[in-house]
């Protein structure tokens, strides 16, 4: 019988993490590319369904078919082209084939989930607590990439996010259960609230519906009580980042900011140092 004892030593589990995190960084550029892509096809396919059309035949198109290649030429990705970070730095950010820029964007969101998997791996050791932040912090990172490319949050991430938070904390894994469906529950109809009461008083929305299911799956995480800090920070860094982009890169006001970045970023934050930013921080506000 294998024994995978080795793995679990503190000295070793961050490393593995690292190296797993990387491999998952460079898929979730793929989801961020890919699946608002799928959702349009999917949604062209469904119009033309309603207005009796016949339904466009596309090529088979999903997170694993076709491979990956360069949008310039469409030279497909090899497997020593393809290794996280360290190919992008050999080829020195361009495609090999045409010479075209890959963006900085691939590397950092590859570095954002392997960092991101060895700190848990670091803070919780060899547990299901480690496991489940990896996943949280992976979602969020697809989430904010794909909310500042579309300003889309898709179901397809959130719902699955939010059920995996109730999933995991059966066990109290973060929170006792009981917190966790009230997080949920406080999370989606806050934000819901907010909306309809902008809408109510301006005529306008505020947000997307993606915002309330993402904060309702922070909540289901995280528990009710760390949604005051969630939606604080959150505010708060997004409303300085939005008067930034007024004032310095002439952001109109008019043009839509989305909210979701703010909200995984602040969720994160939560699930990390949330304890410690209530007990040192918070009572400077009160």
């Amino acid at each position: 019988m294998v024994s995978f004892d080795w793995l679990a030593q503190p000295a070793v589990f961050p490393w593995a993490a690292l190296v797993v995190g990387l491999c998952v960084g460079s898929f979730l550029n793929v989801v961020a590319h890919r699946l608002p892509r799928m959702m349009e096809r999917e949604w062209r396919a469904q119009c033309a369904e309603l207005a009796g059309q016949a339904l466009p035949e596309d090529k088979r198109y999903n997170l694993v078919v076709p491979r990956s290649g360069c949008p310039a030429c469409g030279h497909r990705i090899t497997a020593l082209e393809n290794v996280p970070v360290f190919s992008w730095l050999v080829l020195r950010g361009k495609c090999s084939a045409c010479g075209a820029p890959i963006g900085l964007r691939y590397p950092l969101i590859e570095l954002a989930g392997g960092i991101a998997a060895a700190y848990a791996a670091w803070r919780f050791g060899f547990s299901l607590a480690a496991a489940g932040a990896m996943l949280f912090c992976w979602s969020s990172i697809a989430l904010t990439a794909i909310d500042l490319d579309t300003q889309l949050l898709p179901d397809d991430l959130t719902l699955p996010m939010l059920w995996a938070g109730l999933a995991l904390n059966l066990g109290g894994t973060f929170v006792p259960l009981g917190s966790a469906v009230i997080g949920a529950i406080v999370g989606y109809l806050s934000l819901w609230t907010i909306y309809w009461a902008f809408k109510l008083a301006t005529g306008k929305e505020g947000m997307g519906y993606g915002d309330f299911k993402l904060l309702a799956a922070i909540g289901a995480w995280l528990g009710w009580q760390a949604l005051p800090l969630v939606i604080l920070l959150s505010s708060l860094v997004g409303a300085l980042v939005g008067i930034a982009l007024m004032v310095f890169a002439r952001h109109g006001r008019d043009k839509p900011i989305p909210f979701g970045p703010y909200l995984a970023a602040a969720g994160v934050i939560a699930l990390f140092w949330g304890p410690q930013i209530v007990r040192h921080w918070m009572p400077l506000f009160s």
